[in-house]
């Protein structure tokens, strides 16, 4: 019989996380800095007497009934070349400011904030808000660098603020969710590595203090990853995730992004899927058709049925599925006759004359009815013949040493896995971490 499963190979597996980039802010964040709106006459404090001259017919410009505030915009000009002291400074960013909000001219609130701030001026209470605003106005302007300029004022004095988002909800926005903005501002512009290498920066700079990672940073670096088609770093944000975050949902989309991310052969599927059922993240009939598939009722035929029956009991798999049905029928017809040449086989690989296939078939067939002892020990010599397939050997020797409760030694094992198959057993190894916590 010619068993074929009736569903795609794993490329198409699903991810349960949205794919978008994260919940946007709307203009209703946007702040106009209260001591910039104020007309500050030149009267008292450390003005220069050509700055008066200059500023004087600017405020007679909208300080009237009529304000004229093209006049006063083609004032400043003039109004900043007259700036001698602190103080000057900040009055012409003031009133500059003001021209530009009375008028809708970002550039020229742009210049007044960026005055005011460099007078040295503003109330402490206030720089915050000044530099969240100027990363706006330059967002809105197309400044890129100026924007995140902006961004990185704010941080620099732990500004925070009341923000509606998009889907309606508020919060109180912070330095963590201004870092994830930065690196926004590198991917809006395409700069993808930048941005990458901006995040990657800021998480390092957490773990070296001891501190967490924000998870909105992990995933906001993993979904953008994924959804530019960047498997590579897909991956590593994967990892990073249910190392940080580590959940059903995290570990299902790490093994998705496995699946999803190259095209393995089904001896690399079968070790993904066995870790996808250690950690209880099947999400549809697809993933157990593909576990069937790659581990085949002719070759594995008890760890066949096991999943077959998992899949039953969690309702994922239909019982009148032709191909389930049939690969069920199957294994209960192999089962039987494989279980009584296990004894022979067990003996064959001792030998001191067994070849390597008979070596590999042992313990492949040993680890599939959870026999992890002999496996090891299969696994064990086969690594010291020749021709063995070293990354498969390892990551599945690791895998017996992980069900026989050998943490420390399963870890050591994955983390010598070389090539394709170090993504596969990076993720083993993760979780062999967090077992061995507790986790």
């Amino acid at each position: 019989m010619k068993l074929r499963s009736s569903t795609k190979r794993s490329s198409t597996m699903a991810l349960a996380f949205a794919l978008v980039a994260g919940t946007a802010f709307t203009g209703a964040v946007f702040e106009t800095p209260a001591h910039a709106q104020k007309k500050e006459a030149p009267a008292k404090a450390d003005y220069s007497k050509g700055f008066i001259a200059a500023y004087t017919p600017v405020n007679e410009n909208v300080s009237g009934e009529a304000p004229d505030y093209a006049s006063a915009a083609a004032a400043a000009p003039g109004l900043v070349a007259a700036v001698e002291t602190a103080d000057d400074r900040h009055a012409a960013g003031s009133i500059i400011y003001s021209v530009g909000t009375k008028s809708d001219n970002n550039q020229l609130m742009v210049q007044g904030l960026e005055l005011m701030l460099a007078s040295g001026k503003v109330a402490p209470e206030q720089v915050g808000q000044f530099h969240w605003t100027s990363y706006q106005l330059n967002q809105r302007l197309g400044n890129t660098a100026a924007a995140r300029q902006g961004l990185e004022g704010a941080i620099a004095v732990n500004y925070t603020l009341d923000a509606q988002l998009t889907d309606g909800s508020t919060r109180t926005l912070g330095s963590d969710d201004m870092h994830r903005m930065i690196a926004d501002l590198y991917f809006e512009a395409e700069d993808y590595p930048t941005g990458f290498a901006y995040l990657d920066e800021q998480m390092s700079a957490r773990q070296a203090a001891g501190q967490p990672v924000p998870e909105a940073w992990v995933k906001h670096a993993f979904v953008t990853a994924y959804n530019n088609e960047m498997p590579e770093r897909a991956r590593e944000y994967s990892l990073l995730y249910v190392e940080e975050y580590p959940t059903k949902t995290t570990w299902g989309d790490a093994i998705a992004v496995a699946l999803n991310s190259t095209r393995y052969e089904y001896p690399e599927i079968l070790d993904i899927l066995r870790l996808s059922r250690r950690t209880d993240t099947f999400r549809d009939a697809s993933m157990y058709t593909e576990y069937i598939e790659a581990a085949d009722p002719r070759k594995f035929p008890g760890e066949v049925l096991a999943v077959i029956d998992e899949g039953f009991a969690s309702g994922m798999l239909d019982r009148t599925d032709p191909y389930v049905t049939e690969s069920r029928a199957e294994a209960e017809r192999r089962i039987q006759a494989d279980k009584s040449d296990l004894p022979e086989l067990l003996a064959d690989a001792r030998a001191g004359n067994a070849n390597l296939l008979t070596v590999m078939a042992a313990g492949d067939t040993f680890l599939s009815y959870d026999r992890a002892a002999e496996a090891e020990e299969f696994y064990t010599k086969a690594l010291t013949m020749s021709g063995v397939n070293t990354p498969l050997v390892l990551t599945r020797m690791g895998i017996a040493q992980l069900d026989q409760g050998k943490h420390a030694e399963a870890e050591a094992t994955f983390k010598k896995v070389e090539g394709a198959r170090a993504p596969i057993a990076n993720l083993w190894a993760v979780y062999t971490t967090q077992q061995n916590a507790g986790g």
